[in-house]
């Protein structure tokens, strides 16, 4: 008894060590994060209950090594900068990540610009990049209150679903430099048992976010997480005397209703990706019914856009599979209205003889260059026109 009892304590002696090491590679340095709450980020600024927005600024990252001018209205806590028709009353407002922001173009190549100067009106922007599908759900409830518009454009990126399962982003993405991803307001969700619980920023206040360079602080508040349980499997996979996350992995996936054998490396971290994916997508099917509580309840309608990296486009192209079909399944079942850049871009590329790497560099440079955003743009002109009463000036009835 007593060789079990100590056997076990070994156990969480070294499951505790796999956690610190992983919560000390996530630490950031006080000069740091002091650097980034004065303002001294190239991109984002600090926001208390939605985790971060954007900052003006001028960065060399667009298309030929341009330099691209992002400008944002009220200091950053506005909208991008409106060129077209500035002078008008907007009635529609977009929300989002980085697609939407429209990173990697300047002001006037986005999307909602390129439309706006087709429609004859301004159309708002209030992307932000790296943020998840809540985190947009949560701003267009703050915004809508503010700057109200009867037509919502909601932009739903791919690794967006992900994102909503994140307490702290740089637990599953390292830091940028001179970009602070810290924590953000989140969803705890479990598909098989239909939980679903929204979360408030764990760093409430400037003065917290200090908390993110404390290792004690770090450990004891992430070490029971969803996600950075399944990165620590992911990291350990390799490793069969992982001891304890192996074991709290294939409880996780029990719960999960995930019956799959988990006995090596490879099968550690495909359940761990299973259910993060499931879990992912879950999560975005019930913010997008949070959504559409909203938009009844205040009278809006809701065009929702299905967008991707090159990498989503390149597979479903040359394997047939995209990660997200349930969740295109789901939009399909509640009968909403949405516009899916992958079957735009399958559409679109059968019209082309080349390879499917020179196709993708037509229009992305990691986000969408000026022409992807006219693509962007043009896939969802009619529908977006269609719902629009009365219709707007180049499409009068």
């Amino acid at each position: 008894m007593g060789f079990c009892l100590q056997a076990e304590s070994t156990k969480d002696d070294k499951n505790m060590n796999q956690i610190k090491e992983f919560a000390k590679e996530l630490l950031y340095k006080k000069e740091d994060v002091e650097a980034w709450l004065a303002g001294k980020s190239a991109f984002s600024q600090y926001d208390g209950e939605l985790g971060w927005l954007l900052s003006d600024c001028r960065v060399q990252d667009g298309v030929d090594g341009s330099w691209c001018t992002y400008t944002y209205e009220d200091n950053g806590q506005g909208c991008r900068k409106i060129i077209n028709y500035s002078d008008k009353k907007s009635r529609i407002n977009s929300y989002g990540d980085s697609f939407t922001q429209c990173h990697q173009v300047s002001d006037g190549e986005t999307w909602q610009e390129i439309l706006a100067a087709h429609l004859g009106e301004p159309i708002r922007n209030f992307g932000v990049g790296g943020w998840s599908v809540y985190q947009a759900y949560l701003r267009m409830k703050r915004e809508e209150k503010k700057s109200p518009a009867e037509y919502i454009i909601f932009n739903i990126w791919g690794d967006d679903h992900f994102r909503n399962l994140d307490a702290w982003r740089n637990i599953r993405v390292r830091q940028m430099a001179g970009f602070g991803e810290p924590t953000l307001p989140y969803v705890k969700v479990n598909p098989e048992t239909k939980k679903f619980k929204e979360c408030p920023n764990p760093c409430p206040t400037k003065e917290s976010v200090y908390n993110l360079c404390d290792l004690d602080w770090v450990v004891n508040r992430f070490k029971d997480d969803f996600v950075f349980n399944i990165m620590l499997a992911h990291k350990n996979a390799a490793d069969m005397e992982v001891n304890k996350s192996y074991d709290k992995i294939k409880k996780i996936a029990t719960t999960f209703g995930i019956n799959t054998k988990i006995d090596d490396a490879a099968s550690i971290s495909g359940a761990a990706y299973e259910m993060h994916a499931k879990a992912a997508l879950y999560a975005s099917m019930r913010i997008v019914e949070l959504v559409e509580e909203f938009a009844k309840k205040n009278n809006k309608k809701v065009l929702y856009v299905l967008s991707f990296g090159s990498y989503d486009i390149a597979k479903m192209i040359n394997e047939g599979t995209r990660f997200d079909r349930e969740f295109v399944d789901f939009m399909k079942k509640k009968k909403l209205p949405y516009v899916d850049l992958m079957d735009a871009h399958l559409e679109d590329y059968a019209k082309y003889k080349m390879s499917v790497e020179d196709y993708l560099k037509q229009y992305y440079i990691g986000h969408y260059n000026p022409r992807g955003n006219f693509f962007h743009a043009w896939a969802l002109k009619n529908k977006l026109a269609k719902m629009l009463n009365p219709k707007p000036v180049a499409y009068p009835e």
